[in-house]
């Protein structure tokens, strides 16, 4: 995972704090800012969790067709006991 640090991300946004010649965001358009990324980003696990949805509905279908064949598939749970 990558680890955002908080003071490196406000510099990002605002410029460089010991540069003289740069200015920081206004709230407003930093605050527009944040809920833009937050909204793309909530989009964004949505789709994943689509995504991941379906994959394990493929799967399932699969598991269920290879038992009927008489294969047995077997679990992480029942792999570690």
């Amino acid at each position: 995972m990558v680890e955002i640090k908080k003071d490196s991300f406000e510099e990002a946004i605002n410029g460089k704090k010991d540069a003289k010649t740069s200015t920081p965001l206004p709230k407003e358009m930093e605050i527009g800012f944040h809920q833009g990324a937050l909204n793309t980003l909530l989009n964004e696990r949505n789709e994943l969790i689509r995504m991941i949805k379906q994959t394990e509905s493929i799967m399932q279908a699969h598991i269920k067709r290879l038992e009927e064949l008489g294969v047995k598939i077997q679990t992480n749970e029942e792999k570690k006991e």
